[in-house]
């Protein structure tokens, strides 16, 4: 339980090393023959032209039965950015996984053999993790920009599927199953042991606990044309895919899906507690300063402090400890309420205090003991956010 509760530390930019790969693009296969010498080379000469860092190609073979692994084996000679990796199971995920845990790369990723991606979004699919800006990012054929070319039955299948997603588990990324997607190193590690699909579900339950976690996911808008010869079975994938979300959903319902591992440690929450406290401080005065003249102190500063009191809860739940969604945010205001509730009886005890000891006391004197009773509330707050009101399985 220790080595789960480790954090996620800040997130900083990659130190690019010249002599070592950046990125580590895996190819998951499975009886891809016909295709994967095409693709890879065609991969190969793209990445070659255009990305300025370091790169390598991992062939992912899970358990082909036709050419594919001594083609994936030539085509390792040959290139000597690209390596194959072979397992005697099958299972995208479960490639995905075997690859990326090996991997030594700071930025990981993956693209489907049929290329149906345009590669020029390779670059801007991994700056944003090379920059520090996001945690994983993901290739959308759903949001404003893209342009798509498929048959009505697929395009029918795959909205369905994302608008399932959205209602149910309440996500927020537009598009699960577009295979073209990255990960910070750092963030996989954390991510990768928590995801229990082997297969067309891992991409999916991935970022469910990602977003739950509180990690920045980017988008990138693809042009992406169809694949008639692609292999998926629809039906099978489709059952599976919802089975993994009834899945998902149990686990949300119960508080028991395993996104605590990727949330944000004690120095990233801090940090983003006080951000959020400094300008929840500032709205509080600024509210007092409005209300003073025509309710007198003691009401505006209850007023201010309530109304900031649930801006405050609400940021802080999503920015500092890392939660989205529905799920427990009734719950988490109202202990925030209570929690507000102890931070009005230390300010508003600390006037009453200036007060008596101080009868002509001026404005700017109320400002500075307010101040000095908020900032005393403020780390009350924080303990009590992270111990109580935000905490794992609190209920």
């Amino acid at each position: 339980m220790t080595k789960q509760r480790e954090q996620l530390a800040t997130r900083r930019p990659i130190d690019v090393d010249p002599r070592a790969p950046v990125l580590d693009l895996v190819v998951p296969v499975f009886n891809e023959e016909a295709e994967l010498e095409r693709s890879v080379r065609r991969l190969h000469a793209h990445l070659h032209a255009g990305f300025p860092y370091p790169f390598r190609i991992t062939v992912a073979d899970n358990a082909s039965t036709d050419a594919t692994p001594r083609i994936a084996a030539r085509l390792a000679r040959e290139l000597p950015e690209a390596q194959w990796l072979r397992l005697e199971q099958k299972g995208r995920g479960r490639a995905l996984r075997a690859a990326w845990s090996r991997s030594s790369a700071p930025v990981l990723a993956y693209v489907d053999v049929d290329l149906s991606t345009e590669l020029a979004a390779l670059l801007p699919l991994v700056a944003p993790l090379i920059s520090g800006h996001s945690d994983l990012a993901i290739g959308t054929r759903l949001a404003p920009g893209s342009r798509v070319i498929r048959g009505p039955k697929r395009e029918f299948i795959s909205r369905g599927y994302n608008t399932l997603l959205r209602s149910t588990l309440a996500v927020g990324f537009s598009d699960a199953q577009c295979g073209f997607k990255a990960v910070r190193r750092d963030v996989a590690e954390r991510l990768v042991p928590l995801v229990r699909d082997e297969e067309w579900f891992f991409d999916t339950e991935l970022l469910v606990i990602a977003e739950r976690a509180g990690l920045r996911i980017h988008e990138v808008p693809v042009d992406w044309v169809d694949d008639p010869d692609s292999r998926v079975d629809i039906l099978a994938t489709a059952l599976a895919d919802l089975r993994g979300i009834a899945r998902i959903g149990t686990a949300l319902a119960r508080g028991t899906l395993p996104s605590d591992a990727a949330r944000p440690g004690l120095l990233p929450q801090l940090l983003r507690f006080a951000l959020v406290g400094a300008l929840s401080t500032l709205a509080h005065l600024l509210l007092y300063t409005a209300l003073r003249p025509a309710t007198g102190a003691q009401a505006a500063n209850a007023l201010a402090l309530l109304v900031c009191a649930v801006a405050n809860t609400a940021a802080n739940r999503r920015f500092a400890f890392g939660l989205r969604g529905r799920d427990g945010a009734l719950r988490h205001q109202a202990r925030g309420l209570l929690v507000f509730a102890l931070g009005l009886t230390l300010t508003s005890g600390a006037l009453a205090t200036l007060h008596l000891t101080t009868l002509d006391a001026s404005p700017r004197t109320e400002l500075a003991v307010l101040v000095a009773a908020n900032l005393t509330a403020t780390l009350l707050r924080f303990l009590l956010f992270r111990a109580w009101v935000f905490r794992k399985g609190a209920r």
